[in-house]
């Protein structure tokens, strides 16, 4: 169905509901509708064509004239100042960032306007330029997502612990406090941090920790563990676990300042909080206390 078309529709208020539901479905042409709506009001006034004709039966042809003349003068400048209105409106919407977010236990799946498809896990963040995306593709992360990026010119995820650039391929990046992981599941990602550059093929994995590179090697996973509702670990601080159990649930977790360093290797799920307290307490002999959103971890 062609979207023009359907603007033009819209504009002389032909469109149907469902039609204008196509066009909101397109992020552009939502833009589009939001300026003809803020703009429909900001009509230049009525050319009164009973009252000239009036003034011209009684002789009054050259006040009239002058005036007709300031008359059509100031209708051109309203018209002018309302299509520079439409312009400046446009250009300033089309060059704001486009931010998707998630909140504590909340996942997303979205497009990018190249097709791209990202899964966006608890509590994190995406921005990103829809406007000049055919030209430059980067965005910004903060937390974790999971990226199934179209073919075509470089992609490039930036994180405050460094940059991901791929052509087209599946990855997932984790990017929370100091921690920075990376896994291929197909292509070849280039993963820039600090003043380290390194290419990583698909099956492989990158972790680094405080701008440290501590793991990489080949990993079995053909997706990311968290897809299926559950958070995996290797080798992680307690610091690192604790703190993704409270972007999955809403909780408060309290624990001594001498057991976050202590590493864990294994997994919880996203769906039953005791549960998943157990599968991180028990193997360190650790014990944990619910008393409403607040928990609290201690030594046994």
């Amino acid at each position: 169905m062609d979207k023009n078309y359907l603007l033009h529709k819209y504009l002389n208020k032909e469109a149907t509901p469902e039609e204008v539901e196509h066009l909101l479905s397109d992020p552009e042409y939502a833009d589009l509708l939001k300026i003809a709506e803020s703009s429909s009001g900001m009509l230049p006034p009525e050319f009164n064509a009973g009252e000239n004709f009036d003034a011209i039966q009684q002789n009054k042809i050259k006040r009239i004239g002058t005036s007709s003349n300031k008359s059509g003068y100031k209708r051109l400048l309203q018209v002018a100042a309302l299509v520079v209105l439409v312009v400046v409106s446009y250009v300033f919407i089309s060059s704001m960032d486009t931010q998707v977010s998630t909140g504590i236990g909340q996942k997303t799946t979205f497009n990018l306007p190249d097709e791209s498809e990202v899964q966006l896990n608890a509590a994190s963040k995406i921005s990103y330029n829809k406007g000049n995306w055919d030209k430059i593709r980067s965005l910004t992360l903060d937390g974790e997502a999971y990226f199934k990026v179209t073919k075509g010119n470089a992609f490039n995820v930036e994180t405050p612990q460094g940059t991901v650039t791929v052509l087209g391929t599946q990855f997932n990046v984790f990017s929370r406090d100091t921690v920075f992981n990376i896994n291929c599941f197909e292509g070849l990602v280039s993963v820039a941090f600090a003043d380290t550059l390194i290419r990583l093929p698909a099956g492989n994995r990158l972790k680094v920790e405080n701008n440290k590179l501590i793991v990489h090697d080949n990993t079995g996973s053909v997706e990311p563990s968290w897809i299926a509702q559950e958070s995996s670990f290797d080798n992680a601080t307690l610091s690192t676990v604790l703190s993704e159990l409270q972007y999955q649930y809403p909780v408060k977790i309290t624990s001594p300042a001498n057991i976050t360093l202590k590493r864990f290797t294994g997994s919880f799920t996203h769906t039953d909080l005791e549960s998943a307290l157990r599968s991180v307490c028990e193997p360190l002999r650790l014990g944990y206390t619910i008393d409403g959103d607040e928990v609290t971890i201690y030594v046994k």
